[in-house]
């Protein structure tokens, strides 16, 4: 008999662990998909249209509000994939409300499509990683200072909590505790 499909996002402000998450969650057999700004930002990059290198490119293309309909249009073709597929557990490295909380971080406003995508993409579990000062890191896609993760953190909770989520926070801990943590909450 097939588990119902249970769609599943794993958030939180960055250099929390999210990827590494993703990472062990389909080495141990579940469907996942991957986060789609790293790649974005790495074209944006080679293509120019990145106009500084010093903060998360929401807030620095040329065009920002083209950029994050980008990163929806990403996360709602994920979202469809998803929809397609049989298995009982499918995770996401980030939803379609982390555009908005982005945004709103940054200021930037939104028009009623983001909204609407994410009343229309609805997932059933938001686990939400905690800023975590012993494993943050800046790298070549990740800009923003530890303050600045902590409160895009803020922004994800609420972003999330706005639109009627329960979010669970899951521990800091090894990542196969985390993994064990989803597994045992979820009842997979």
């Amino acid at each position: 008999m097939d588990l119902e499909q249970q769609k599943i996002v794993i958030t939180g402000g960055p250099s929390t662990g999210k990827t590494c998450l993703i990472e062990a969650l389909e080495k141990t057999g579940y469907r996942c998909f991957p986060e789609v700004i790293r790649l974005m930002t790495l074209e944006a990059k080679e293509t120019g249209t990145l106009s500084s290198f010093t903060t998360n490119p929401i807030a620095s293309v040329k065009d920002p509000l083209d950029f994050n309909r980008k990163i929806l249009s990403a996360r709602e073709a994920h979202y469809k994939e998803a929809s397609l597929k049989k298995e009982g557990a499918i995770f996401f490295d980030r939803g379609i409300p982390d555009v908005l909380a982005y945004m709103e971080y940054f200021g930037q406003t939104y028009g009623s499509e983001f909204l609407e995508s994410a009343h229309t993409h609805r997932y059933d579990t938001i686990f939400i990683l905690p800023i975590w000062k012993e494993i943050y890191v800046v790298d070549n896609e990740r800009f923003e200072s530890f303050d600045e993760a902590l409160a895009i953190h803020d922004h994800l909770w609420e972003s999330y909590s706005k639109l009627g989520y329960k979010v669970i926070e899951v521990p800091m801990a090894s990542i196969t505790a985390r993994v064990d943590f989803i597994v045992k909450t979820l009842h997979l």
